[in-house]
């Protein structure tokens, strides 16, 4: 269980940053990124809580979206938390932050990242800097992508 399930302030400033920045669509729709697969609902999510995957004309309520974001940015946690220990210990923003970041370009990128790296080098500023590298999808810069870097790299540095 990570952060997110432990701490209602992680949890609320996860959720609101991370559901902003995804959006709420109850219906399923075709993923613009990668041309229409795979097919995505409520906050980005590609499957159910019971992990089927998305599928055309599937809708959802606010509460069923609200309950799978906060269990994906459990997992997303986790998975932020195994590739950057000190994760654990970061501010509530800073940790949110590297969430946002590993629950938009998945655990596995994420922990190849040059923020991962940095932040375990202790180069917390170098790390927040980096997240400014991650505004594409496709290889195309989106500007949605950017705002929320940006948003994402000011959550980073608050404290430094």
């Amino acid at each position: 269980m990570s952060r997110v399930r432990k701490s209602a302030a992680v949890a609320t400033i996860a959720v609101s940053l991370v559901g902003g920045f995804e959006g709420l669509r109850q219906s399923a729709y075709p993923d613009p990124a990668t041309k229409g697969y795979p097919w995505t609902v409520c906050y980005g999510e590609t499957r159910t809580e019971a992990g089927k995957p998305i599928r055309p004309g599937m809708s959802f309520t606010l509460e069923q979206c609200k309950a799978m974001l906060i269990a994906r940015a459990d997992e997303f946690g986790d998975g932020v938390e195994r590739c950057v220990p000190s994760a654990r210990e970061m501010p509530a923003r800073r940790y949110v932050a590297h969430l946002s970041l590993s629950y938009n370009i998945g655990v596995g990128a994420y922990c190849k990242s040059s923020v991962a790296r940095l932040q375990n080098a202790g180069q917390t500023r170098a790390a927040c800097d980096s997240f400014l590298k991650w505004n594409r999808a496709a290889g195309v810069v989106f500007p949605g992508l950017t705002r929320r870097r940006q948003a994402e790299r000011a959550l980073c540095l608050e404290g430094l």
